[in-house]
């Protein structure tokens, strides 16, 4: 297949507009590699390694795997005992990575840093206002994440067909499609929408490469568009998940009459117990975070065949589109 030429994939020096996004545990070496060797944006979760000296050799690990360019993830919330941020800022551009995906509202503060260093910045927002505020600190590129989305979707609940243009209506940076894409069609439809590329978590957790347990990719593959929950609701800090005994637990939490704390449902959903569940292929044993896009994947292939696949799915939907006009 041919490759795609758009703004993103300039910019970034990759063969098709295709990011994977950051995904907690599962965003390391073997998945990201495979992805950029692919043709796409693979992309490393820097707060997955425990430290950034971890980090530092994710990196170069993957950089054995990969001669091709690819990416680290760095979301950055405040908390109490936050991670040391600027050490793992350090890790990456000593380690030579030339692009980051950013996200969080404490990310700006590092933003000049990375810069300074070169690098390309990638920043994921849930809404146009967002955006706009990252475009005038001078990042590159910004992936707008509509309420499809795995992980975070915000509270303002716009889905993709109407968040991705109206942000590509505001923006002078090129945009990348966020949430619910999982093929060569969904791809079509954000080029379509204004986009230079997509950006794909859920979709890239069903692939061979995914270092995550076959019975949870399984899982995925027989789900539903209706099987996710979303979480956190009623804490302003939703997260979309898969519908498991366990998310369907918190959510009756959340529920109860007189509201519910962190606390309260904090043992269900620690990260530990998460990765636990992922590793061990316990589809019920803890948060597994995953899109609605899950209903429309129904098999688990290479990240190669994948690429290729969606690309030559985009092009036909694209020029079929274009036989509906005289």
């Amino acid at each position: 297949m041919q490759a795609v030429k758009t703004q993103i994939t300039e910019l970034l020096g990759i063969r098709y507009p295709i990011i994977q996004g950051g995904m907690q545990w599962i965003g390391r070496a073997e998945l990201a590699a495979a992805v950029s060797n692919a043709g796409g944006l693979g992309i490393l979760t820097g707060l997955t390694q425990p430290t950034p000296q971890a980090l530092a050799e994710e990196i170069a690990r993957c950089r054995q795997m990969t001669d091709k360019p690819f990416g680290v993830n760095m979301t950055i919330f405040p908390t109490i005992s936050p991670p040391p941020y600027a050490e793992y800022i350090e890790a990456i551009i000593e380690g030579g990575v030339k692009i980051v995906e950013t996200a969080g509202n404490k990310a700006v503060e590092f933003m000049p840093r990375l810069k300074e260093a070169g690098v390309k910045i990638i920043h994921k927002c849930v809404a146009v206002r967002h955006a706009l505020a990252a475009e005038r600190l001078g990042v590159d590129a910004i992936s707008i994440d509509g309420f499809e989305c795995a992980g975070h979707p915000g509270e303002e609940d716009i889905p993709g067909l109407v968040l991705i243009p109206a942000a590509v209506r505001q923006l002078k940076i090129p945009v990348i499609a966020s949430g619910g894409i999982g093929d060569g069609r969904g791809m079509a439809a954000a080029l379509a929408l204004g986009a230079q590329g997509v950006n794909m978590g859920t979709r890239f957790v069903c692939t061979e490469e995914a270092p995550l347990h076959m019975n949870i990719k399984q899982a995925l593959v027989n789900a539903t568009e209706r099987d996710t929950n979303l979480i956190f609701r009623t804490l302003r800090n939703s997260a979309r998940v898969f519908k498991n005994s366990i998310s369907e637990e918190v959510v009756g939490i959340e529920r109860r009459p007189g509201g519910c704390e962190f606390a309260d449902i904090r043992a269900l959903v620690a990260g530990a117990r998460g990765k636990a569940a992922l590793e061990a292929g316990d589809v019920d044993g803890g948060i597994v975070t995953a899109g609605m896009v899950i209903g429309l994947i129904d098999d688990i292939p290479s990240c190669a065949v994948l690429l290729e696949r969606m690309a030559k799915e985009c092009k036909e939907h694209l020029n079929r589109a274009q036989t509906y006009f005289d």
